[in-house]
This record gives C-alpha cells, sequence and structure tokens, in this order.
C-alpha cells in the first residue's frame, strides 16, 4: 500500500522544512510506502527557494506560476498522486504527522473511502477564535443535515480519502472551499466519511493563519449549492481528463 501525501505551501518559510521532515520521518507501519507531493502556490517569502532545493526521492514539488489558490493546488497534487489513499498535510504545524498512525489504523479495520481528522470529537473546543469555532459548528450542522453525515469537524484539514475516490470527483475550488466541495461530493457520491480524533495546535493571524470570516460564508454557498447539483457535476463522465 502507498500514501500520497499532499501538501501545499504559500509563504510558510518558517514551518515548511519542519513539515517536510517530519513528514518523511513518521512510522506508516508494516507495508507502507510513502510518496511526497508538495505544491507550491507561488510563494514569495523565500519557501519557492527552500522548496528548489529539496532533492529527496520520495518527494515531488510541483510550482504552480502564480497564485491559484489552495484549492487549485489539492487538485493539482491529487492529479499526480500514485497512492493508494492520500492525505492533505497543511504546511504549517496545527496538524502533526505522527497521527497519520490513527488514519491507518482505521484503514486496516475497514478500508474506509474517506477518514477525517476531528478536532472536536469527544467535545474538545481547541481554537484560538470562538467565531471559528462556531463558523465550524454551524457548517457541520448543515452538511449534515443536507447530506444525511454524522460529521464532527467538516472544516477540518487533515482528511485521508482513498485516490481512486478522489480522482472520481469533479472537483472545481480554487480556495480553501474545495474542503468543503470534497466533503460534498464524496458524500453525494454515495461514500461514507469516519472520524477519528487529532491533536490540533491552532495559530493566530500574526502566526499566518489564512481563513478570514468571508471563507465561511462562501463555505456555506459552496455546501448549498452542491446538495443541488446534477450527479454529473458531482463525479467525472467515463473518459474525462483526470
Amino acid at each position: 500500500m502507498k500514501l500520497s501525501i499532499i501538501i501545499c505551501a504559500y509563504n510558510e518559510q518558517d514551518t515548511i522544512m519542519t513539515v517536510l521532515e517530519n513528514v518523511r520521518v513518521v512510522d506508516l507501519g508494516t507495508g507502507w510506502e510513502r510518496e511526497i507531493i508538495v505544491v507550491d502556490n507561488c510563494s514569495t517569502d523565500g519557501t519557492r527557494e527552500l522548496l528548489q532545493d529539496l532533492d529527496w526521492p520520495e518527494a515531488r514539488v510541483i510550482f504552480h506560476p502564480r497564485n491559484l489558490g489552495k484549492g487549485t493546488s489539492v487538485r493539482t497534487a491529487i492529479a499526480h498522486c500514485t497512492g493508494d489513499y492520500a492525505i492533505i498535510q497543511d504546511a504549517d504545524l496545527e496538524y502533526d504527522p505522527a497521527e497519520y498512525t490513527l488514519f491507518l489504523e482505521r484503514i486496516a479495520g475497514d478500508h474506509p473511502a474517506a477518514i477525517y481528522g476531528s478536532r472536536t470529537l469527544g467535545g474538545r473546543a481547541v481554537y484560538e477564535y470562538a467565531a471559528n469555532y462556531w463558523g465550524v459548528r454551524f457548517l457541520t450542522g448543515l452538511t449534515n443535515l443536507l447530506y444525511g453525515a454524522h460529521l464532527t469537524d467538516v472544516a477540518t484539514a487533515a482528511k485521508m480519502v482513498r485516490v481512486d475516490v478522489l480522482k472520481s470527483l469533479n472537483l472545481t475550488g480554487t480556495g480553501f472551499d474545495l474542503d468543503f466541495e470534497l466533503t460534498d461530493k464524496i458524500l453525494r457520491a454515495g461514500y461514507e466519511i469516519v472520524e477519528t480524533p487529532v491533536s490540533y495546535r491552532p495559530r493566530t493571524i500574526a502566526e499566518g493563519k489564512k481563513i478570514r470570516a468571508w471563507d465561511g460564508l462562501w463555505a456555506l454557498k459552496i455546501i448549498t449549492r452542491d446538495r443541488l447539483l446534477p450527479m454529473s457535476r458531482i463525479v467525472k463522465i467515463e473518459g474525462e481528463d483526470q
């Protein structure tokens, strides 16, 4: 089995190499190999130069010619995944790669289509901003209502999904909206999403956090839009470019 680790970076000079090292050394267990796919979204702070010097056999770095948004970066990486499962890893230190084993344990048990790392499972609430917490609770509740799901954290960045499922979805998001579009379309395509609790170390805006209030409003639009889309816009038509 192979795990494709997707890392999308934009101006993360202070953390990108630490994240990469943590990803590289994490013990995936017997029977697993890894590939690391890094997409630099035209960073201007020195991140790009650090990645240009990266020479690891298991890593591939893709450079966008301009800032195309996180969602586009994730979609770029998906197109290059050759693993059985892929996990999205942020380029900051909010999520710990050492906890990949929690996801892999779920795969060993029942081979789910998607596993999300929940920051709130068990009643936890580790957030820097109350608005972020309540916004995530609202968007999660709306997703559960519209899609018949039972999620606790729809906005988590720690998402592990079977690569064949990822490649089958008609994903179009360019920004943080892809986090919600991905969930919507996994559920609309008839797959179940299971969750595992993960640790979370939120950073502040001063430390580089990029999500803002309008991202939540855009997510609300995406969640309601995707519930009404025809299936031809949920999954790719056979023969369509992947």
